[in-house]
């Protein structure tokens, strides 16, 4: 079954979901702690829409593949066709606010990097981007103030602010219509703040995001 996105209030915003565009490294402090250099422009890269699926679902990851990494994320829901878009243009066309985790399958993805190669075997699985409802875009106060946390078992693990980013909301998403069009019903990742790890199986996951989001869900073992 195809992932939907809806907003929290049980609207659906349109029957499928598009491309999940993605950027690595948007947070300084998670680029050093996997050791890689800190980029200069945004690194982008793609999910499928068939790697969606609902973010409050049992995840069942893929662990016979290796070590599942969780990397916690903000997700934009796009609703105006954004190419070659200023930023004020982009920010725009965010019509909901939500959350993603990018699992990452870490062996996989370390083995392409090392052969030069892309990293959709290790990103693009199906089920490698369980993902909430959207809050509207209107209870973000400002992108700067955009606060989430995920804890598990009760440990806090990741929390990330809209300031952190390196790369802010409108500059990226500029930056991405510049080189391929953004669509109503795609959805971009934003990257992940530090903490990222392997994905604990059986564990319990808590999400929270400012304006009201939040989402349990468990691992299966």
């Amino acid at each position: 079954m195809r992932f939907v996105p809806s907003f929290n209030d049980g609207q659906k915003y349109s029957e499928a979901l598009g491309k999940i565009v993605c950027v690595g490294r948007n947070y300084v402090d998670h680029a050093k702690e996997l050791d890689n250099p800190v980029p200069r422009e945004p690194l982008l890269f793609i999910k499928p829409s068939t790697s969606a699926v609902p973010l409050e679902d049992v995840i069942n990851a893929p662990f016979s593949r290796g070590e599942v990494h969780f990397e916690t994320e903000l997700a934009l829901l796009i609703g105006k066709t954004l190419t070659d878009a200023d930023e004020t243009e982009a920010q725009r066309a965010v019509v909901g606010i939500g959350l993603a985790l990018d699992l990452t399958l870490r062996d996989v993805q370390s083995r392409l990097k090392e052969n030069g190669h892309p990293w959709e075997r290790a990103k693009s699985f199906d089920g490698a981007c369980p993902m909430s409802k959207f809050l509207r875009v209107d209870v973000v106060p400002n992108w700067n103030a955009l606060a989430f946390r995920l804890d598990i078992d009760g440990e806090l693990r990741q929390q990330g602010e809209g300031a952190d980013m390196l790369f802010p909301v409108p500059t990226l998403l500029s930056e991405m219509s510049r080189h391929f069009t953004l669509l109503p019903g795609d959805v971009v990742l934003t990257g992940t703040p530090a903490g990222v790890g392997p994905l604990p199986r059986g564990s319990r996951l808590e999400f929270s995001l400012t304006g009201g989001l939040s989402v349990a869900t468990t691992v299966a073992e």
